[in-house]
């Protein structure tokens, strides 16, 4: 029985302008019918949104790079389409080596997108594994998760979309060695549910709202990530409606250059969002172990930011410590608004502010 499927013996045409949708789908179907693999031959098909059937592995010729698409390219062929590849229901589907390219057309069109109607409403782990994909240019999300059960997303670019790189409502996944770069949302937007999940070793940059923008969510572990030049804070975990972002541990990342606003003369609207870290109605928390460093746009340019390290209101149970502060802000490095509960626990923070130390502040040539 047959079990591997060449999109081209279906009758793929990856010259960029032929119209591929119908054949990448009889693919697909093909493939699901065994619980088989898809093969995207190097080369850029055009193609419409893309229902993957579940237990599907598609998998094409790597070869990407930061500003290129790699040599298997799926490229959105219609401004009219609400993504590329839909894994709703694609219980245990892979994707590898894949770059999926969205042209800016049309409005909020995702990359790979899940929507289930509830939570678990797949019935069981959704499981998709998302792989050495570089996933660009999209007017939504890269990557849009909603009521998602169980998911990693690996090794991946997610970056130039008008949304977020990563977007997640819902629970147990993996974060792991990704790009998250220049998009106009967050590099992670966590929705209303953000829960059990790894954030690990990603490097996150140049996003406009915030590196990861964490609202509502639980037993987080966001551990040796780099943050580089968020518009806003690198890690926004402020729930204005109230509720808690609780159980979270915060250690051995790098802050650099945060809060930028729009990246030349306007910090962000809300004075507080020029910060590395934001952290309100937070409990069982830590933030330890971290470095913090203030800076400026490449060449020197641009709004030096951000104006506080950490900003704190509304704690219960949080630990803020032994983090280095070096010229990591440049008006404070913590910024405690009160309101805290029992047990918060503030101390050990080292370093002093640029604006009062401007001996340690990086030139313009060590920024370039």
């Amino acid at each position: 029985m047959k079990h591997l499927f060449d999109i081209t013996d279906f009758g793929a045409v990856g010259d960029g302008k032929t119209l591929c949708t119908a054949a990448v789908q009889r693919a697909l179907d093909k493939a699901g019918m065994v619980c088989g693999g898809v093969v995207v031959p190097p080369g850029n098909y055009l193609c419409g949104e893309l229902r993957v059937p579940r237990g599907v592995n598609i998998s094409g010729s790597h070869a990407w790079s930061f500003r290129h698409g790699g040599s298997s390219i799926l490229t959105l062929a219609s401004a009219n389409e609400r993504c590329l590849l839909n894994f709703t229901g694609a219980v245990g589907c892979t994707i590898q080596g894949i770059s999926l390219e969205g042209s800016n057309l049309g409005e909020c069109i995702h990359g790979i997108y899940l929507s289930n109607p509830e939570y678990n409403g797949a019935g069981e782990e959704d499981t998709p594994t998302i792989e050495d994909c570089r996933v660009s240019g999209f007017s939504g999300d890269a990557v849009h998760l909603n009521h998602i059960w169980c998911f990693s997303v690996r090794h991946c670019m997610l970056a130039f979309c008008g949304g977020h790189g990563l977007y997640v409502n819902g629970w147990d996944g993996f974060v792991l060695d990704n790009w998250m770069s220049g998009n106009h949302g967050a590099g992670l937007f966590g929705d209303k549910a953000i829960c059990s999940m790894t954030l690990t070793g990603n490097r996150v940059e140049w996003n406009r709202l915030a590196g990861f923008y964490i609202h509502s969510g639980n037993t987080l572990n966001i551990t040796g990530n780099y943050f580089d030049r968020s518009g806003g804070p690198a890690i926004d975990l402020n729930n204005p409606s109230g509720c808690r972002t609780e159980t979270v541990t915060i250690t051995g990342n790098v802050f650099n250059r945060s809060g930028a606003g729009d990246f030349a003369e306007r910090a962000p609207a809300d004075s507080h969002d020029s910060a590395h870290v934001r952290m309100e109605r937070c409990a069982n928390t830590v933030l330890s172990g971290n470095s913090f460093r203030c800076g400026m746009n490449d060449g020197g340019g641009g709004v030096l930011s951000p104006d506080y390290s950490v900003v704190l209101r509304h704690l219960r149970g949080c630990v803020i410590k032994d983090n280095a502060m070096l010229c990591g802000a440049v008006k404070q490095n913590i910024l405690d608004l009160g309101g805290h509960e029992e047990g918060v626990i503030i101390k050990d923070n080292v370093g002093v502010e640029s604006a009062k130390n401007s001996q340690w502040y990086p030139t313009v040539s060590e920024e370039a």
